[in-house]
């Protein structure tokens, strides 16, 4: 793993005129310091209250946009807070965890303060993280500051790192052909992941079948994320012009003057002006596809109006509404007069979402759980929710479950090694490098204590770089430890497991329809599935619980109900088509509507999918703008 580097700034408190003050220096200096200090690493460190954390996420929202939600909006009439909603959201996450720290530490909650910042530091930065392409982004200490008033006239919006970010866009290739060039099609999808490729090609592959024709957008800017080229002469591939995740440039309307305006964090007043001005850095950075520039969105909104303009879908299909690129593909589909539906692509919790909303109006998930979350996040106003399980999941029951153990055992057995006897597979994410770390050695030290001869195969996430667990494979200890090929992936081996480890990743879902034993890891009071509150894997909080479960795997285990299975993930193999027959219906309704200016309208003459198809709230008509409509925002 990845260790924190040493340094760093520590916060002490430097007094003027009897007036508390505090000031940013390097850490190496509190050790000659006769005042109150400590090292920003450690105020990180400082337990916060999750609850108090995730409200006043939502107030400080609140006031964000209530204040600036107006200052930008794309030609399509799309703003910017919306589009950019689960970025400003995580960022806004992490400053206030800061605030929070601070507020929490007892020498400065006695003696609040003004904050020296740190000679040119950057304001925002980025966090470690063992993501390729993810930019986490993050206030630095010199941001707070900025935040609770300081000056900072010599210290740049960006850290160095940042500054000094290019992007190469190589995973696009040549651009395509111009809008116009296109065919109609009945269906257009949009994928910029590995896994919203591999939920929605079985769909579009259904669809196909039945005679429908289809065109897939592949957005993805990493290379390992791009969608296979079809075999299906009626499903088209096609990506954006090679330039468009390269843009960036300065989000003038956010660079506000302060005017008062202010929102209260426990204890600190903050300039809303400010905060703007922090959240700009986001617009104005090209992120790639996952956080695209706001330059690039508006690029995009204009090349995606080509594309429905040429194919004139009846639906737009995705897995993700609700990041930049998903809730613009959703407000453009709609402007189109395009029904849209999103396919519930990965595991849901509470917690776990960047933003707990759905924009499409059907939503498909996998699970009854997921359904209760999605009746909340839902917000077309004539939105239903169908349980028709995870389109990818058709294929698990077909696994050669002996050709992934050979893999798994070739992986532990190179050289003059011999494979061990029973071998765990490790699902990770895309964490950074600590909370890797602490998953790491709760894993190996309970493979080591377990009764038997145990191995393990590190299946990274299809994100994530591989180079985070060279130290790892360095130092096990005498444990066989392998990592997979990441274009193997903890599905592609898991079958041939005697036990899967993960905290949250949907590879746990996956092992537990196919009778692997799973452990869900992490400290105490860390976010997982909750697949052990169902009877369908077991809660590991330290080494000795690995060990104690993975001893008992000797014993008979009985097979998991359906009633707990289905309310995690449906799963009968017919996924893929349930979801490519709701859209044929709804399709086929709209086309018989006497009234072709609205959305479907409930009570149509259609009939949902086996499953489930039910409205989340009373439904009402709702008018769908003509394509040519002026866009009422600038």
């Amino acid at each position: 793993m990845s260790i924190r580097p040493t340094g760093g700034l520590g916060l002490v408190r430097s007094d003027c005129g009897g007036q508390p003050r505090w000031a940013l220096v390097g850490s190496g200096a509190l050790g000659h310091v006769q005042t109150d200090c400590i090292k920003t690493a450690e105020l990180e460190a400082i337990p916060l209250d999750r609850e108090e954390l995730r409200d006043l996420v939502e107030t400080v929202m609140s006031a964000l946009e209530s204040y600036s939600g107006a200052l930008a909006s794309t030609p399509g009439g799309v703003g910017w807070f919306h589009v950019q909603h689960v970025p400003v959201r995580r960022f806004v996450a992490e400053m206030l965890r800061k605030l929070l720290a601070l507020s929490a530490w007892e020498p400065f909650a006695a003696a609040p303060g003004p904050v020296t910042l740190a000679p040119h530091e950057g304001l925002v930065g980025l966090r470690s993280s063992s993501s390729r392409e993810y930019l986490a982004y993050t206030v630095t200490w010199s941001g707070i500051a900025y935040l609770l008033g300081a000056a900072a006239q010599y210290n740049p919006s960006r850290s160095a790192r940042l500054r000094n970010l290019s992007r190469a866009n190589t995973a696009n290739g040549e651009p395509s052909p111009l809008p116009s060039r296109l065919r109609e099609r009945d269906v257009v999808a949009l994928s910029w992941s590995s896994r919203h490729a591999a939920t929605l090609m079985p769909v579009l592959v259904e669809l196909e079948r039945d005679g429908r024709t289809s065109l897939m957008l592949d957005l993805a800017t990493d290379r390992a994320e791009r969608c296979p080229a079809p075999s299906a002469t009626d499903i088209v591939l096609r990506s954006p012009p090679s330039d468009l995740f390269t843009l960036s440039g300065t989000a003038e309307d956010l660079h506000l003057p302060e005017d008062g305006h202010t929102v209260r964090i426990k204890g600190h007043t903050v300039q809303l002006a400010r905060v703007v001005k922090l959240l700009s850095v986001l617009l104005e950075t090209s992120g790639g596809c996952t956080q695209p520039s706001w330059r690039t969105l508006v690029q995009a909104e204009t090349w995606l109006d080509g594309v429905l303009t040429a194919t004139r879908p009846h639906t737009v299909l995705l897995s993700n509404d609700t990041s930049p690129l998903g809730a613009l593909a959703v407000h453009t589909a709609e402007r189109h007069g395009a029904n849209t539906v999103h396919v519930q692509h990965g595991a849901w919790t509470a917690e776990s979402v960047g933003r707990p909303t759905l924009h499409s109006r059907d939503v498909v998930v996998m699970g009854e759980r997921d359904r209760l979350l999605a009746t909340a996040w839902v917000r077309h106003p004539a939105a239903e929710l169908h349980v028709l399980g995870q389109p990818r999941f058709d294929a698990l029951a077909g696994l050669g479950r002996e050709a992934q153990r050979r893999y798994l055992e070739k992986l532990l057995a190179s050289g003059n090694r011999r494979a061990p006897a029973r071998i765990a597979v490790w699902a990770c994410q895309p964490f950074g490098p600590d909370r890797l770390k602490a998953q790491a050695d709760l894993l190996l030290d309970g493979l080591r204590a377990a009764d038997s001869d145990w191995g393990l195969v590190i299946a990274p996430h299809p994100a994530q770089s591989t180079d985070v667990f060279s130290p790892l494979l360095r130092s096990d200890g005498g444990l066989l430890v392998a990592v997979a090929d990441p274009r193997v992936g903890a599905r592609g081996c898991l079958a041939g497991a005697d036990a899967l480890a993960s905290a949250y990743s949907t590879c746990g879902i996956e092992a537990a329809l196919l009778g692997v034993p799973v452990l869900e890891i992490g400290s105490p009071g860390e976010r997982t599935l909750d697949l052990a509150g169902y009877g369908l894997a077991r809660r590991c909080s330290n080494a000795h619980d690995v060990a104690e479960v993975l001893s008992a795997l000797r014993d008979p285990r009985p097979r998991a109900l359906r009633t707990a299975t289905d309310a995690v993930c449906r799963w009968r193999g017919d996924s893929a088509a349930q979801v490519a027959r709701l859209i044929t219906q709804r399709a086929e309704a709209r086309a018989t509507s006497s009234n072709h200016v609205h959305h479907d309208a409930h009570g149509a003459a259609c009939v949902p999918p086996q499953g489930e198809g039910v409205p989340s709230r009373p439904v009402g008509w709702r008018r769908c703008p003509h394509p040519s409509s002026p866009p009422g925002l600038r």
